[in-house]
């Protein structure tokens, strides 16, 4: 398929498709007058990337998961490696998140905003 139907078909935009090309993570087949080609499977692909992208995880990284997903990787134990170090990294930032919610959290508790004041006029007047 062209890149404009894997644009459909994924949600992504064509300049998103040619940015993961551009950094590695697809690598779309091209015709004799350039057109890129895209495979069934790069529609599976590109959904791995933006979930992998909106958990926070670079391009970097998302290529050596992505070839960790597909097998490319001779260095599996790496990989493996890699995919739990990145797993500790997120789960200490959820739990600096979630104390920080909880400071928050006992902030509101604690306080109490400004005193509301009734802004109409009095009917009448």
């Amino acid at each position: 398929m062209k890149i404009g139907e894997l644009a459909d078909r994924t949600g992504a935009s064509v300049r998103a498709l040619r940015y993961y090309e551009e950094k590695g993570v697809l690598t779309p087949d091209r015709t004799p007058s350039g057109y890129r080609i895209f495979a069934d499977s790069d529609i599976h692909k590109v959904a791995h990337i933006q979930t992998l992208l909106a958990a926070g995880l670079g391009m970097d990284l998302i290529g050596e998961i992505l070839a960790c997903l597909s097998g490319e990787s001779l260095l599996l134990d790496d990989c493996r490696e890699r995919l739990e170090a990145e797993r500790r990294r997120i789960t200490g930032d959820i739990d600096q998140l979630v104390h920080t919610r909880s400071l928050l959290d006992e902030l509101l508790a604690t306080t109490r905003g400004p005193a509301r004041r009734d802004t109409a006029e009095p009917s009448g007047a």
